[in-house]
């Protein structure tokens, strides 16, 4: 096991872990609502480590989403906690209740409004180069309001929110995280040798610009993907509605979410780039002399890290491969399959 790594990828499932109840669903949402009687109940597909579900209710409110932990109760509360920590500030679902601990056969639950949008990935796919312009400025800029807040060290957050354990601990924490990864047999059946030694040169040619990032202690999202970003137009322009997911979130680089939201981003055709950037730095962002390289870097790690997982689709596997190739070559990744 990759130190710190959770151990499951972060990739869609069509389905629940495990089935749940009518009955279930009914009286976690009594719990916040003790009236309201639910009449539809949609399984939403985007993420693998805990169950959503859209909800109608027989009143005339707004859609509500019920978030079950089937992983972790803990990242409950930590959840809760950080989304409470920037709502004044960055756009999150708003929370009606919260349950961080199972009782009886009740699991950990978050009962939160249904935040209309849709993802930037949607947006791009829909090919509209105006709107994703916009778009990418209005990510930027809710990604420089995600970094204004700091902590006192770099580590994983939990409940509070506040900082636990390192993300490694000791000297060269991202070179010795990849070297980590590139030891695993997953890995090792997934990337050739001849890669692999090329990804540890790079990771240690740059150890020391990475040794920098690494005493950074802002917010990160940690999994700052083009689907857990929602958008809606408003007055003309395409603007963040909410910021989905925090159970990743970590006190480290902001490089690490902009490498994620600009992994798939290709330099000769560029879509999000330069409005992300730009968008960033109107926000009070501050980006380092060549940050897409170190970003890149940086999001080699959890391109790594992804690649020692159990289960990892063969199709995602081989995309990840190729992703990790194109950053050692410093070039646009090629479609995969």
């Amino acid at each position: 096991m990759v130190p710190g790594a959770p151990p499951e990828a972060r990739w869609i499932r069509p389905e629940p872990r495990r089935a749940f109840a009518a009955s279930l669903l009914q009286r976690m949402v009594n719990r916040a609502l003790p009236r309201a009687r639910v009449v539809e109940a949609q399984f939403l597909a985007d993420g693998l480590r805990n169950a959503n579900f859209r909800l109608l209710l027989d009143s005339p409110a707004a859609p509500l989403v019920l978030r079950i932990y089937e992983h972790d109760a803990s990242l409950c509360r930590k959840e809760v906690d950080v989304m409470r920590l920037v709502a004044g500030s960055v756009p999150v679902p708003e929370i009606l209740h919260s349950q961080d601990c199972g009782e009886d056969d009740v699991p950990a639950f978050l009962l939160m409004r249904f935040v209309e949008g849709i993802s930037f990935l949607a947006l791009k796919r829909a090919g509209d180069r105006e709107a994703i312009a916009q778009a990418a400025a209005a990510v930027g800029e809710t990604l420089a309001f995600i970094s204004r807040f700091t902590f006192a060290t770099p580590g994983w957050l939990g409940p509070g929110p506040t900082v636990g354990a390192p993300l490694l601990s000791g000297p060269d924490p991202m070179p010795r995280f990849v070297d980590a990864c590139l030891e695993s047999a997953n890995l090792q059946l997934r990337m050739p040798a001849v890669l692999r030694h090329q990804v540890h040169q790079l990771i240690w040619r740059h150890a020391p610009e990475l040794a920098g990032l690494s005493g950074e202690t802002r917010l990160v999202h940690g999994d700052f993907s083009r689907r857990n970003v929602l958008l809606r137009p408003t007055a003309g322009q395409w603007r963040v509605s909410a910021v989905l997911d925090w159970e990743f979130a970590v006190s480290g680089s902001p490089l690490a979410d902009a490498g994620n939201f600009l992994r798939y981003e290709r330099a000769s055709r560029p879509l999000a780039e330069p409005h992300f950037s730009e968008g960033y730095r109107r926000a009070g962002g501050v980006l380092p002399p060549d940050w897409r390289r170190l970003a890149r870097l940086v999001g080699l790690t959890a391109t790594c890290e992804s690649l020692t997982h159990d289960g990892l689709p063969a199709g995602i596997a081989a995309e990840l491969v190729e992703l990790a190739q194109a950053t050692v070559e410093n070039r646009d990744q090629r479609a995969v399959g």
